[in-house]
Protein backbone atom coordinates (compact mmCIF):
# COMPACT_ATOMS: atom_id res chain seq x y z
CA UNK A 1 0.00 0.00 0.00
CA UNK A 2 1.21 3.25 -0.97
CA UNK A 3 1.56 6.23 1.52
CA UNK A 4 0.01 9.14 1.71
CA UNK A 5 2.68 11.47 0.18
CA UNK A 6 2.74 9.33 -2.60
CA UNK A 7 -0.69 9.37 -3.89
CA UNK A 8 -0.76 13.27 -3.45
CA UNK A 9 2.29 13.58 -5.60
CA UNK A 10 0.70 11.32 -8.03
CA UNK A 11 -2.25 13.59 -8.05
CA UNK A 12 -0.28 16.32 -8.36
CA UNK A 13 1.59 14.72 -11.50
CA UNK A 14 -1.60 13.71 -13.06
CA UNK A 15 -3.29 17.41 -12.31
CA UNK A 16 -0.43 19.15 -13.84
CA UNK A 17 -0.08 17.03 -17.13
CA UNK A 18 -3.89 17.25 -17.32
CA UNK A 19 -3.36 21.11 -17.14
CA UNK A 20 -0.76 21.22 -19.58
CA UNK A 21 -2.39 18.92 -22.34
CA UNK A 22 -5.93 20.80 -21.83
CA UNK A 23 -3.94 24.13 -22.36
CA UNK A 24 -2.84 22.79 -25.78
CA UNK A 25 -5.86 21.57 -26.43
CA UNK A 26 -7.88 25.44 -25.82
CA UNK A 27 -4.68 27.09 -27.34
CA UNK A 28 -5.65 24.91 -30.66
CA UNK A 29 -9.04 26.61 -30.67
CA UNK A 30 -7.63 29.67 -30.05
CA UNK A 31 -5.91 29.91 -33.22
CA UNK A 32 -9.52 28.52 -34.81
CA UNK A 33 -11.10 31.03 -33.51
CA UNK A 34 -8.90 33.21 -34.45
CA UNK A 35 -8.63 32.32 -38.01
CA UNK A 36 -12.06 32.72 -38.51
CA UNK A 37 -12.03 36.06 -37.19
CA UNK A 38 -9.66 36.91 -39.89
CA UNK A 39 -11.95 34.93 -42.09
CA UNK A 40 -9.13 32.54 -42.98
CA UNK A 41 -11.81 30.09 -42.60
CA UNK A 42 -15.46 29.92 -42.25
CA UNK A 43 -18.02 28.82 -39.25
CA UNK A 44 -18.23 25.39 -40.19
CA UNK A 45 -14.37 24.70 -40.17
CA UNK A 46 -14.01 26.57 -36.37
CA UNK A 47 -17.05 24.07 -35.36
CA UNK A 48 -15.31 21.43 -36.66
CA UNK A 49 -12.13 22.45 -34.54
CA UNK A 50 -14.63 22.70 -31.51
CA UNK A 51 -15.91 19.57 -31.88
CA UNK A 52 -12.56 18.06 -32.30
CA UNK A 53 -11.48 19.74 -28.92
CA UNK A 54 -14.29 18.73 -27.30
CA UNK A 55 -13.71 14.79 -28.22
CA UNK A 56 -10.02 15.04 -26.86
CA UNK A 57 -10.56 16.94 -24.03
CA UNK A 58 -13.09 13.68 -23.27
CA UNK A 59 -10.40 11.35 -23.86
CA UNK A 60 -7.80 13.23 -21.73
CA UNK A 61 -10.47 13.61 -18.93
CA UNK A 62 -11.11 9.45 -19.15
CA UNK A 63 -7.39 8.89 -19.15
CA UNK A 64 -6.78 10.81 -16.17
CA UNK A 65 -9.63 9.18 -13.96
CA UNK A 66 -9.11 5.96 -14.94
CA UNK A 67 -8.61 4.95 -11.31
CA UNK A 68 -5.96 4.50 -9.64
CA UNK A 69 -4.00 7.82 -9.62
CA UNK A 70 -0.75 6.50 -8.94
CA UNK A 71 -0.76 3.44 -12.26
CA UNK A 72 -1.65 6.79 -14.27
CA UNK A 73 1.21 9.09 -12.87
CA UNK A 74 3.33 6.11 -13.52
CA UNK A 75 1.60 6.11 -17.29
CA UNK A 76 2.65 9.82 -17.57
CA UNK A 77 6.11 9.01 -16.18
CA UNK A 78 6.42 6.24 -19.00
CA UNK A 79 5.46 8.64 -21.43
CA UNK A 80 2.36 6.36 -22.31
CA UNK A 81 -0.20 8.81 -23.10
CA UNK A 82 -1.62 9.65 -26.90
CA UNK A 83 -1.85 12.15 -28.82
CA UNK A 84 -4.91 14.02 -27.41
CA UNK A 85 -6.06 16.15 -30.35
CA UNK A 86 -5.74 13.32 -32.78
CA UNK A 87 -7.59 11.13 -30.11
CA UNK A 88 -10.24 13.80 -30.56
CA UNK A 89 -10.63 13.42 -34.65
CA UNK A 90 -13.93 12.01 -35.40
CA UNK A 91 -13.88 8.81 -37.41
CA UNK A 92 -14.86 8.52 -40.58
CA UNK A 93 -16.24 5.98 -42.90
Amino acid sequence: MSSKSERQAARATVAAYHESQLADLVHRVGKAVDRFRTGEVDAFDTDATIFQYSRAAKELWKFCNLGDVEVVARMIGDDVPADWWERGEPRRP
